[in-house]
């Protein structure tokens, strides 16, 4: 049985742990965290989730296999595996991390109607891949330029590509129209229960056909990206400091404990532990000036 997270007891400004949000973009959320100890519980993402190690030794498990992370190593997790994650030695743990939405990876790979890429290996060492990510995770403090995205997206998908070991299978473009079609309907219906019935009409495909291009386009089910979409949206909710009841109406949850369970199962950690995070990283955001500090750790990004 997974162990309580020992966190909530403790205080973010004594431990120093905190989360780092930058400026968002359509698709693209960019983090820093400082841990120490255990810091998320058995979760998972509809994200790919990428991201550099600064500082100490990450060990997270990963499809049945205990993952170490060393500075400078990129970690790759494809969108729906379950993970958990902390720090590894006693000296804490830094890391930078990209949460990249499928669908923006997707409309990259159209060209060739190639599912998403998955990389067995989930540690890499790969400076020019390092050195893509740090196009967006170098400056946290800045908004990512819509041209720089394009351009880091697409880099992305040629480096995943490149370490992915299984080949590529075409997705016919009627199905990924199909799942496009479905992803958007759900989009916009996110905070309502949304039938099956609804995505047949609207994708054209019936429920079973959907599921299977859905996930081959996007990594996950319908029904766990409608799940996620509310997540998001309660998580924006939280880092505002509205009340848990309120955000579990509005966002279309049953009640609190609902969204409380859901939220910790898809963020490994529960909604007060992630408002305590983000509001002690937004009084150290002032201190944070990405490529000076990123720079004191001796780790060669540029």
């Amino acid at each position: 049985m997974a162990r309580i997270f020992e966190g909530l007891e403790r205080s973010c400004e004594n431990s120093g742990e905190q989360i780092v949000s930058a400026p968002g973009f359509p698709g693209i959320e960019r983090i820093e965290a400082h841990f120490y100890g255990e810091a998320f519980e058995p979760h998972r993402h509809d994200t790919y989730a990428i991201g550099v190690t600064l500082h100490g030794v990450q060990t997270f498990r990963y499809r049945g296999e205990k993952r170490v992370s060393r500075p400078g190593e990129i970690m790759i997790l494809h969108p729906d595996e379950v993970h958990d994650g902390g720090a590894g030695t006693k000296d804490g743990l830094r890391y930078r991390m990209l949460y990249l939405e499928p669908s923006l990876l997707g409309r990259c790979l159209d060209r060739e109607r190639s599912p998403l890429p998955f990389v067995a290996e989930p540690i890499v060492a790969d400076v020019a891949f390092r050195k893509v990510l740090f196009a967006a995770l170098g400056a946290l403090d800045e908004d990512l330029d819509e041209l720089l995205v394009d351009d880091l997206v697409a880099r992305i998908a040629e480096s995943l590509a490149r370490h992915a070991r299984r080949p590529l299978k075409s997705l016919a473009a009627p199905a990924r129209r199909s799942a496009d079609l479905a992803r958007e309907y759900l989009e916009a219906n996110a905070t309502r229960l949304v039938r099956s019935e609804e995505l047949e009409k609207v994708s054209g495909l019936d429920r079973y056909a959907l599921s299977r291009h859905f996930r081959a386009a996007f990594a996950t089910s319908p029904h766990r990206f409608l799940l996620m979409r509310r997540l998001q949206q309660a998580r924006g909710m939280i880092g505002q400091g509205e009340a848990l009841a309120e955000i579990a109406f509005a966002t279309g949850f049953a009640d609190q404990s609902h969204l409380s369970r859901q939220f910790k199962s898809a963020f490994g950690v529960t909604p007060g532990r992630w408002a305590e995070l983000i509001r002690v990283g937004r009084q150290s955001r002032t201190g944070l000036r990405s490529k000076e500090s990123l720079g004191q750790n001796g780790i060669g990004f540029f």
